[in-house]
């Protein structure tokens, strides 16, 4: 098993009795013990989050928007030695994933012609049923990050099921772009129209496929989106209007953001964004696009940017934070040696790692280490993990920042009229709301041995405005940071509680949070957004010292 270079805590140690545990921990196990997966398995719960310390199981959703949910942490983006630039096998990684606390994964390989025509596949699949087997607790799943024809790339993954590997493989030799060399995407250029439509085809495949009942179910969303600042606006809105059941949303945060520790370079950026425009680029998007802020993606964290954007269309668009884990950085581990005459292309995988005790280049963290998806569920399995991501029950965060967040938005005396993020709430004109954000301190040291310490929560408001007359626009001008709680210093349990007032228009709300320690006016102005989070400076930017959280939005519909 590959080297983990810093002490493990307790809480992180897979041998951690039950007595160790919180009622938030207690909560999420009770869970488990109703889908009769208590006492085996070595690991699987994340000590750190759960549902509010009074809830002892989750139940159906009401009648509302508001469901008693647990939340499941996970990560939906993680290379294996069936990817050509990764370097763990399964079983180490699945090991890893629940020791950092992690209660579901996704296997995401890269397409290529030892993957799709070399058994590469199928013979990941094997690996896969094995780590299931062996981490009962742990919901694994296998996807595929698909090559987008003309674009970035995407997480596809579906459920366990006796056709999952055959429709990941016809997926990909069908429609990945890569494969079947369809990666022109500059503008103007005469093969990008046929790849665009390639890419919506692909997505409306998947739809028909679930349709059909080849699969129960499939889920898409776009990786690392700016990273090249080739999927552009139109893209991002042609992908989700083809099939808005299966095309969910995008990477919040994407990987790798172990690559500007200091050790790695004087150039390098968190989440490898050390880019420039190309020929392929969208031209629409600033210069600015092309760098991470507060580990997270320029569409993401702009207040008033592109995610808001698809959001003031008044339509939910979830974002993640995964490892993207390929290499661990500063771990000890190389990749193995190729037999003779063997290679990638005819192997379908790279040799299994050897240790070598001494630091080996990386620049990722292993799942679950620093980046957490938290996706609120009803119950626990493989499809309620995909309703929970379907049905934007998620927030996201770094660093393990807090135990524990719940958002909900209520009438003015917190009672009727209940959602949770991802939930919509119906209402008169000029009608007052509640938002209520429930956080859990961060009660122990995470990772890099701190207590994280969350310095002020933001409440972000955008008007509605539906479809976008213009389908390369990135801008929601009308969405803006309405409130800052400073909540430095405040431990256990606490309730911010911020009055929605004046709610003539349809609108949404979503929340943002971090440590304080690097923050400024966002890139569209300090009126916008007062506090946002910051670029770093390239080789100076070490992932554990500026930490964030996001929430899903939820939206209020004003009846007419």
């Amino acid at each position: 098993m590959p080297t983990h270079r810093e002490p493990l805590p307790e809480w992180a140690d897979p041998d951690v009795p039950e007595t160790s545990l919180d009622a938030r921990g207690r909560s999420r196990r009770a869970l488990m013990v109703r889908a009769g997966l208590f006492g085996v398995g070595f690991a699987g719960l994340s000590l750190m989050e759960g549902a509010p310390a009074a809830a002892s199981s989750a139940t159906p959703p009401g009648p509302d928007d508001d469901p008693d949910l647990v939340y499941l942490v996970g990560d939906h983006h993680v290379h294996s030695v069936f990817s050509h630039d990764a370097k763990y096998t399964a079983a180490q990684l699945t090991r890893r994933a629940a020791q950092f606390g992690l209660d579901w994964m996704v296997f995401t390989e890269h397409s290529n012609i030892g993957h799709a025509h070399a058994g590469g596949a199928l013979a990941e699949h094997a690996e896969i049923l094995k780590a299931r087997a062996e981490n009962p607790r742990m919901l694994v799943f296998q996807g595929l990050e698909w090559y987008i024809p003309g674009a970035e790339h995407a997480t596809v993954f579906t459920p366990p099921g006796p056709h999952e590997v055959e429709i990941l493989r016809q997926f990909e030799t069908r429609f990945d772009g890569k494969l079947l060399g369809r990666t022109q995407g500059a503008p103007g250029h005469p093969d990008t129209a046929g790849n665009e439509a390639l890419a919506v085809e692909a997505i409306r495949w998947l739809g028909e496929r679930k349709r059909a009942g080849d699969i129960p179910d499939a889920l898409v969303l776009a990786n690392h989106p700016s990273r090249l600042g080739i999927d552009s606006p139109h893209e991002l809105r042609a992908w989700r209007d083809a099939d808005p059941d299966i095309m969910i949303g995008m990477e919040g945060a994407p990987g790798a953001q172990g690559a500007a520790l200091p050790a790695r370079g004087a150039k390098s950026i968190r989440g490898e964004y050390e880019n420039a425009p190309s020929a392929q680029s969208w031209p629409g998007f600033p210069p600015e696009a092309y760098r991470t802020y507060g580990g997270f993606d320029w569409m993401t964290a702009t207040v008033g940017g592109m995610w808001d954007a698809l959001l003031a269309e008044g339509r939910l668009y979830t974002i993640t934070s995964n490892s993207d884990n390929h290499r661990t950085v500063l771990d000890t581990w190389r990749n193995g040696d190729w037999a003779p005459g063997a290679n990638f292309d005819n192997a379908g995988r790279l040799p299994d790692p050897v240790d070598t005790d001494s630091p080996q280049p990386g620049s990722d963290l292993w799942p679950g280490q620093f980046s957490r998806t938290h996706v609120g569920v009803t119950g626990y399995g493989y499809a309620q993990v995909m309703e929970g991501l379907r049905e934007g029950r998620v927030w996201v965060d770094h660093g393990q920042l807090v135990d524990g967040l719940e958002v909900r938005l209520t009438d003015k005396n917190g009672r009727c009229k209940g959602a949770t993020l991802g939930g919509r709430v119906h209402v008169a004109r000029n009608e007052r709301l509640l938002l209520s954000i429930t956080v859990t301190t961060a009660s122990r040291p995470n990772l890099h041995g701190d207590v994280p310490n969350l310095a002020h929560l933001d409440v972000i408001r955008g008007a509605v405005r539906g479809p976008a007359a213009d389908r390369d626009s990135w801008r929601a001008p009308d969405t803006r940071v309405v409130h800052t709680a400073d909540v430095a210093g405040r431990t256990g349990t606490y309730t911010v509680k911020v009055p929605i007032e004046n709610v003539r228009e349809s609108c949404y709300l979503r929340v943002r949070g971090s440590d304080g320690r690097r923050t400024g006016p966002g890139l569209l102005g300090a009126a916008v957004d007062p506090r946002g989070p910051l670029a770093h400076p390239p080789g100076d930017g070490d992932p554990w010292l500026d930490t964030w959280l996001y929430t899903n939005p939820i939206f209020i519909e004003v009846r007419k």
